[in-house]
């Protein structure tokens, strides 16, 4: 929530990523508001994770991307961070040799003064309290995080962003790798996230976003193809095109699954064949 308590608020305005001379991403125009569970998705290539990376300054960006009032093209990650943007990766990033609560300490640490880093400090905060519950790791406060489950090194993670007061989540294919009931619990956890978070899940588990996403952009070659609610994009000309594999840039079975997955008819892939626009061209 902002000062003047309207929605908080991540808008990106003509962002480009450039690394040598390929152009990454290009001209993306995008804005997601606290109560929007927003799921970016797209072929490999498309410059989906290029597009948060360049938001946490991990790649280098022209543009506006503007949190709240913040401008931050040009501040470094750890301005960034501050400002209460917080990002996940596909492999989670914890430390697996301490416990849940440490690591949660450790993260709500970065938040303190160096003046409260010094003090001693007895029993378990009210707010890591609060976020292992939330996450569903209240039983396993004390257990090394190298042991968890897949999924729960995934809500560790978020759980670290949530104690840093992140109200901006960016989220790498969080349930990659997941098993169902784990799946289940993300999106879940995901939704009550949404409403006070705005929140930004780059995936390729179509089954996972027709089931928890509130919007989707859609991304291809760089750029923004198609925005809407899951079955907006279905039904998108340019949506089905790209994912019917008419570019040639995919396998057979790959067009098939990605269709399939995304609720398109595999069978009208048609793989290698130009599109109509490119018959025109030529």
């Amino acid at each position: 929530m902002t000062r003047d308590h309207r929605p908080s608020y991540l808008e990106i305005r003509d962002l480009r990523v450039v690394f040598d001379k390929f152009v990454a991403v290009d001209g993306v125009d995008l804005r997601v508001e606290q109560g929007d569970l927003r799921f970016l998705i797209g072929p490999n290539g498309a410059g989906k994770t290029t597009t948060i990376d360049a938001v946490t300054a991990l790649a280098p960006a022209q543009g506006s991307i503007n949190h709240n009032g913040h401008e931050l093209v040009g501040r470094k990650t750890h301005k960034i961070v501050r400002y209460g943007v917080g990002r996940t990766f596909q492999t989670a990033s914890v430390f697996e040799d301490l416990t849940v609560l440490q690591n949660l300490d450790i993260a709500a640490g970065l938040r303190r003064r160096p003046r409260e880093m010094l003090r001693h400090r007895t029993g378990v905060s009210a707010r890591i309290t609060e976020v292992m519950k939330t996450t569903g790791l209240s039983d396993f406060q004390e257990t090394k995080a190298g042991v968890l489950s897949h999924g729960q090194k995934q809500w560790l993670e978020i759980g670290m962003l949530m104690v840093q007061d992140a109200n901006v989540l960016l989220l790498d294919e969080p349930v990659a790798g997941m098993s169902q009931d784990e799946r289940d619990a993300t999106g879940e956890l995901l939704r009550k996230l949404a409403a006070d978070h705005v929140v930004v899940v780059v995936e390729h588990d179509m089954e996972f976003l027709r089931k928890y996403a509130q919007s989707v952009t859609v991304m291809a070659a760089g750029k923004i193809i198609a925005e809407g609610t899951v079955a907006e994009v279905q039904a998108n000309p340019t949506v089905q095109e790209i994912y019917l594999g008419t570019a040639g840039t995919k396998s057979l079975e790959e067009a098939k699954a990605e269709a399939e997955m995304l609720g398109l008819d595999p069978e009208a892939v048609t793989v290698g064949v130009p599109s109509a626009t490119e018959r025109e061209e030529h």
